[in-house]
C-alpha cells in the first residue's frame, strides 16, 4: 500500500508502511481495494472519515475511484456511520470532480494547509 501511495503523493503527504500499520490498527479502520487502487477509511461514533484514496496513474479515469467511494459508503454505514468527511487539497481538480459527482460538499476550509493550497473539508450524508 505504501509503495502505491508514494506514486500518487509527495513529501509529507506520503504514508509509510508504518503509517499504514498504525492507521489500520485503529478501532473502526477499514480498507477497500480494487486492481491497482485502494482506500482507507475509519468509522466511529456515527461518523466516518475517508483517510486516503489512491488509484495507480494508468488506471485513473476508469471509474475505479467511484466504485471504491461506493464501497466506502457501504462499509461506513455497516459500521454505524450516518455521515462522512474527507480532506482534499483545493488545487486537486480531479479529486474535487470525483467527490462532487459522488455528492460530497464543502463543510470547511483550512487556508494554506497543503504547501500553499487550502485543505477543503468535504462532507456527505450516508
Amino acid at each position: 500500500m505504501a509503495a502505491l501511495h508514494a506514486t500518487a503523493f509527495e513529501g509529507a503527504a506520503r504514508w509509510s508502511a508504518a503509517s499504514f500499520a498504525e492507521v489500520l490498527g485503529l478501532r473502526g479502520a477499514f480498507v477497500a481495494t480494487a486492481a491497482d487502487a485502494f482506500l482507507v477509511g475509519r468509522a466511529t461514533a456515527g461518523e466516518a472519515e475517508l483517510l486516503t484514496l489512491v488509484v495507480a496513474a494508468h488506471r485513473r479515469g476508469t471509474g475505479i475511484a467511484r466504485g471504491l467511494l461506493a464501497r466506502f459508503g457501504d462499509s461506513a454505514r455497516a459500521r454505524g456511520a450516518a455521515e462522512a468527511f474527507l480532506e482534499v487539497a483545493s488545487d486537486n481538480a480531479p479529486a474535487l470532480s470525483l467527490y462532487a459527482g459522488a455528492g460530497w460538499v464543502e463543510a470547511g476550509r483550512r487556508p494554506g494547509y497543503y504547501a500553499g493550497a487550502d485543505a477543503l473539508i468535504l462532507r456527505r450524508t450516508l
